[in-house]
């Protein structure tokens, strides 16, 4: 290991050569040699429970986890099992303060609403940062969360696992290539939150209080978010149907689903975004919506709508309409996926990552895969290689390497999460993405939240 002196040394160099977009990686950049090899980076894991502990266990592979963090006692004393050396902490404010000049590195897997301050934190203290998607619990965040990876060049990852897939990035080379046309529709759809979680309309209300358990921190749970008593159907899962602490079935998946498309077809920001949906209640996501996003003409790509299905109306689960299949499936939609509908053929991926895809349309069979190979393949488990890739980029100093660096997955949320805000809105939106309002002021208070003192981002 480095002497402390080295160490300090190190992170202060590993820094990104510039603040490019994100899709100026490639594979000469990638033959460069790292910095330091042979270096284990020290890191924290901050949410060790759930996807948390396949994200821990998985952080270890690539460095020496050094302090975990949960505010449940008995995910903490589980994951200790693992690594029993590690500090532990109940509180991350008080891990990355303590443990401020012994890690180079943290992975964030919390719930949603404390993504961004304890990402924020981290990044302030210049630590490389692994964040689980959503990125962030708002869109106001998510802009933030991006702006701060750059202004103190730090190399970060966003936990949407399908990015490190083979399969994936031969479909973002597709679609780059403009082999299937011009794409001027985009349907996305999840099989969440059915059967997932609960949210409206079988909840809308809190529940009734209990007593907290004692092995639960409840009030570093709530974390910035407001006051409210302990009840089960909160903790450990099921708040991603609540508004205080997830973002529901659109966060929740489409920073998979959307992904591929996100990429491949260079989206950027929205010029409109409109919702339908269940009645809006103020404690949980309506049962279903379906979101329809408008994009412009960008560089060699053609104006383009985005449209999102959720949930089920009247028993019936929304998917995009059966024609666009052509016949090819008999047994419809899977239950997630992405249809890309190009002007030659239609690209469909039925599943959340884009890990499988086949063409459809008159000209499927003439559609060629591009000679040029611009992303590295990295085969292997996918979760497992976006940290590897991750360790990569940390070792090299080229953010760029990690493919879904926070200059990419930042706004890539906060597209996704613009959809929550046209549903709350209940009228069409127009979005100004550069200096992220809208041109109906009234709906801006929907992209940022209030915070609990000492939570703020």
């Amino acid at each position: 290991m480095l002497g402390q002196a080295n160490r300090r040394q190190f992170l202060q160099t590993t820094s990104a050569a510039a603040v490019g977009f994100w899709v100026s990686t490639s594979l000469a950049d990638e033959k460069k040699e790292p910095a330091s090899p042979m270096e284990r980076l020290n890191i924290a894991c901050i949410g060790v429970g759930g996807k948390g502990e396949s994200d821990c266990q998985q952080a270890g592979k690539v460095g020496n986890v050094v302090a975990i963090c949960d505010i449940d006692e008995e995910r903490l004393d589980k994951m200790a099992k693992s690594f029993s050396k590690a500090r532990k902490f109940f509180d991350f404010r008080e891990l990355l303060e303590k443990m401020d000049k012994d890690i180079d590195a943290v992975v964030v897997s919390t719930p949603d609403h404390t993504h961004a301050p304890a990402a924020a934190m981290a990044i302030k203290l210049r630590k490389h940062v692994y964040c689980q998607k959503p990125l962030t619990h708002t869109v106001y965040e998510a802009r933030r969360l991006r702006e701060l990876a750059r202004e103190y060049k730090v190399c970060t990852q966003m936990g949407n696992q399908g990015t490190a897939l083979d399969e994936f990035r031969n479909s973002v080379e597709l679609l780059w290539s403009g082999a299937l046309g011009k794409v001027k529709e985009v349907h996305l759809w999840t099989n969440r939150p059915t059967g997932f979680w609960k949210q409206s309309p079988t909840v809308t209300k809190r529940p009734d209080p209990k007593p907290v358990p004692k092995h639960v921190h409840w009030d570093l749970f709530l974390g910035p978010a407001p006051e409210r008593p302990y009840a089960p159907g909160y903790h450990p899962f099921a708040w991603r149907g609540w508004r205080d602490f997830g973002t529901g079935a659109l966060g929740d998946m489409a920073c998979h689903t959307a992904n591929m498309p996100f990429m491949g077809l260079k989206l950027g920001f929205p010029t409109s975004i409109s919702a339908e949906c269940e009645p809006i209640n103020e404690e949980t996501y309506p049962g279903w919506a379906r979101v329809e996003y408008e994009f412009p003409e960008r560089d060699g790509f053609a104006a383009c709508k985005v449209i999102w299905y959720e949930g089920s109306r009247d028993g019936k689960k929304l998917t995009p309409p059966l024609e666009l299949l052509q016949g090819t499936e008999k047994k419809g939609y899977s239950g997630s996926g992405s249809l890309m509908v190009g002007e030659r053929a239609t690209l469909y991926s039925p599943d959340d990552y884009g890990a499988t895809r086949r063409m459809i349309g008159k000209d499927a069979r003439d559609i060629k895969p591009p000679k040029e190979k611009k992303l590295k393949r990295r085969g292997g488990n996918n979760d497992q290689e976006q940290k590897k890739e991750w360790a990569e980029a940390i070792k090299a100093g080229n953010y760029t390497l990690a493919l879904s660096n926070f200059d990419y997955a930042g706004l890539l949320t906060e597209v996704v999460l613009l959809g929550n805000v046209a549903m709350r809105a209940g009228k069409k939106l127009v979005y100004n993405g550069k200096e992220m309002k809208f041109n109906e002021a009234e709906a801006d208070k929907y992209l940022k939240k209030e915070y609990r003192a000492g939570w703020k981002v």
